[in-house]
């Protein structure tokens, strides 16, 4: 298994146990008319290079199922299907369908903290503990000396509660936070990045502690009602299934094993690191916002942009802000979005400044590396073309 798959599933804190343990990171699209021959006869319609990506996931690589939404330099929306939705029934794949977004939870709990900031309710330069007195404490661990912006930014040296031994069942915010706490802290605080799960928790808990409200509430009515994301939610406790059309997720732990279907699983493992479930279309519509300017005022804005070198994790030339990664396009430029990984699902996308956005799922986490390395080639086409 490569380094870059590996770091996806202790990020998405897949464990296998006894059986499964799913414990814890979206019919054919439209095609492209083709020009008039000569002879005024129309010409078979070009390939769609989105299209020809989604199949080829599908029948190169064996993934169960892909989907894209993608809006274009023209401002149309196209959304696009290859696969199974389910392989025990066959059933097709429902364009734009619902699926576990994962990390991009990430950017949604973002927002929420600097909108607090742009409220004068938090400050991103001071200590957690102003805000959590007492909480974060461990060996190496003193969150005294760990700030708001070093915990949206990775940049904490906190452990990654998903590396460790989770159950399949419900977890409260704050068991994860102990089980992070019960290992060294990875290193002093600002010198390094390392992605972890553990910093977006404790964000959760300081948006709860300073509005006095469930985080699941903030979310709802501070960027899903106001942006009319119809389809995106945050699971209730005990919901454990996917509530609108979806493809199946799967799980295979080698390329030879076999696969197993993850769709229902509790989600709580991920709370404001992972727990959402979104569609390709609303994933879209909150980037564009987001660099827009609908969701934060510039000075925030500005902040969340303010980047640092993400490479090992997110590939080459890849920058990580404030709960948003930056990317390379190869046709000049740079896209911005996050991007997910959970157990049955992988996200990936996002939005460039004028405009153009899209949102490619695949509905398995692949054991090895390649199908996610041409994922990520497959959002820079949709990008470029």
């Amino acid at each position: 298994m490569g380094e870059q798959t590996r770091q996806a599933r202790r990020r998405s804190g897949w464990r296998r146990r006894t059986g499964l343990a799913a414990v814890a990171a979206v019919t054919v699209g439209a095609l492209a008319v083709g020009a008039l021959a000569p002879a005024a006869v129309a010409a078979p319609a070009r390939p769609d290079s989105v299209q020809q990506g989604l199949d080829a996931l599908v029948h190169r690589d064996g993934l169960p199922a892909a989907l894209a939404t993608v809006k274009g330099r023209d401002g149309r929306v196209r959304s696009y299907t290859a696969g199974v939705g389910d392989l025990a029934t066959g059933a097709a794949v429902p364009r734009d369908g619902q699926v576990r977004v994962g990390s991009n939870t990430k950017t949604f709990t973002a927002v929420l903290v600097l909108q607090l900031v742009a409220e004068h309710k938090v400050r991103l330069d001071a200590p957690v503990e102003e805000y959590l007195p007492g909480l974060v404490r461990g060996k190496r661990i003193d969150g005294r000396r760990i700030t708001v912006r070093q915990l949206l930014q990775h940049t904490s040296g906190l452990p990654n509660y998903t590396e460790y031994d989770l159950q399949p069942r419900y977890y409260e915010p704050r068991e994860l936070v102990d089980i992070a706490l019960a290992h060294e802290g990875h290193f002093r605080p600002g010198t390094k990045w390392e992605y972890s799960n553990t910093n977006y928790v404790l964000a959760g808990l300081i948006v709860q502690k300073v509005t006095g409200r469930p985080y699941a509430r903030e979310v709802e009515d501070r960027i899903i009602r106001p942006l009319g994301l119809r389809h995106t939610y945050f699971p209730a406790p005990g919901d454990t299934g996917i509530r609108e059309p979806h493809p199946h997720g799967y799980h295979q732990e080698s390329a030879a094993g076999p696969r197993q279907d993850v769709t229902e699983l509790d989600p709580s493992w991920g709370w404001a690191a992972g727990q959402l479930v979104s569609t390709g279309s609303d994933l879209n519509r909150f980037f564009a916002a987001l660099l827009g300017g609908r969701l934060l005022a510039p000075p925030q804005l500005a902040q969340m942009r303010t980047t640092v070198p993400a490479e090992q994790v997110f590939g080459p030339r890849a920058r990580y802000g404030l709960g948003i990664v930056s990317r390379p396009l190869s046709c000049g430029g740079v896209y911005w979005g996050h991007g997910g990984s959970i157990p049955g699902y992988e996200t990936r996308g996002g939005v460039t400044a004028d405009g153009r956005a899209v949102t490619v799922a695949v509905t398995e986490q692949p054991p090895t590396e390649g199908p996610m390395k041409r994922t990520d080639r497959l959002v820079d086409t949709a990008l470029c073309r």
